[in-house]
């Protein structure tokens, strides 16, 4: 490819779709002629998928899935663990445009990095995508971005998978037979993440509406790891003691694993913990064992599916000129001790 047709492709990318990088340039009136649209290439693709917290078994079949659709495709993929160092996002960012490949699809440890993962990207000529969490071109908190700078988005609607999680929780509140007063909800998330605020949001008001009446929450920010959220509501139970019923809900199956763990160390019994996960790469290892656990329900999040969509959306994008959407989805199936296995849930 020259550089000049480079430099076109470049602009169209960033500038000529709409749900792309919204940068300063594409609203400056200069050199709008270049905005055409997507090209695509008609060499081969590269692509390198830069994944936070790489060794979790989510994100494992995330890179399982991308690998296999890869293959499928012809496409040469490198996938990087950035572990939780968001630096790290940065350069390798940097470093997939400094071996010219085609385009990054990233999942960003923290946000903030956003403006800056966007710009290297955008000034070195490299398509970008994100799965599973969202990344603002032009400021830190994608909560406050306008949507027009969003990166596109490959993952799960965080609105549906809260609403999903309260909805079962609501449900099983009311089998249980429960008293509003002696129960509380613990919602635990990184507050910082915006899809993880998204499902907490509605996880919450889907609660409401299932179980039909009001139950004191209590909100707990944690890293999103099982061992941060055991500690932080390890401190929450000792200082509510005169609450009989617990219910655990939050971002992701860590959060729930970790809050059911600490509530149970705690002497409650199994019967007394109502946690609905997210993810279900932890619950089933509750339920694989056999012991009465609180962890009663998930929500089975395949990581293998975004991350062979994320490939095919970026592939038919580079080769195809085929618009990315803002958001792209995959299914999502709720299971617990009985569904399981036959759900296909991966249980490392």
């Amino acid at each position: 490819m020259s550089w000049t047709r480079r430099s076109r492709w470049t602009r169209a990318v960033f500038c000529g779709v709409s749900v792309a990088l919204a940068v300063s340039a594409c609203s400056s009136g200069k050199d709008d002629s270049q905005a055409t649209g997507p090209q695509h290439t008609t060499g081969a693709i590269s692509l390198v998928y830069a994944q936070k917290q790489g060794d979790q078994e989510y994100f494992i079949g995330e890179a399982e899935g991308a690998k296999a659709k890869a293959k499928e495709l012809g496409i040469d993929l490198k996938v990087v663990n950035l572990g939780n160092d968001a630096n790290k996002a940065v350069t390798e960012v940097q470093n997939a445009v400094n071996q010219k490949a085609s385009g990054v699809i990233v999942v960003v440890p923290d946000p903030s990095v956003g403006p800056q993962v966007a710009q290297l990207a955008k000034a070195g000529g490299v398509a970008l995508l994100t799965s599973d969490d969202q990344v603002c071109t032009n400021g830190p908190d994608p909560s406050s971005c306008a949507k027009d700078n969003l990166v596109p988005r490959v993952g799960f609607s965080g609105t549906q998978m809260g609403t999903e999680v309260g909805t079962r929780a609501g449900q099983d509140f009311k089998k249980a037979g429960w008293k509003p007063e002696e129960t509380a909800i613990i919602d635990a998330w990184k507050q910082d993440v915006t899809v993880c605020t998204d499902r907490v949001k509605a996880n919450q008001k889907a609660f409401k509406e299932a179980a039909g009446v009001d139950v004191k929450v209590i909100e707990v920010g944690t890293d999103n790891t099982p061992s941060d959220a055991q500690n932080k509501i390890s401190a929450t139970v000792s200082g509510n003691r005169s609450v009989k019923n617990w219910i655990v809900m939050g971002c992701n199956d860590e959060n729930v694993s970790g809050g059911v763990a600490a509530i149970q160390n705690a002497g409650y019994s199994a019967d007394n913990v109502l946690g609905v996960g997210l993810g279900a790469y932890l619950a089933c290892k509750e339920w694989r064992g056999g012991k009465p656990t609180g962890f009663k329900a998930a929500l089975f999040i395949n990581g293998k599916d975004v991350g062979a969509l994320s490939v095919q959306t970026i592939y038919d994008y580079l080769k195809n000129g085929k618009q990315m959407p803002p958001e792209a989805y995959a299914p999502t199936k709720m299971v617990d001790s009985t569904n399981w296995q036959q759900a296909g849930v991966t249980c490392g």
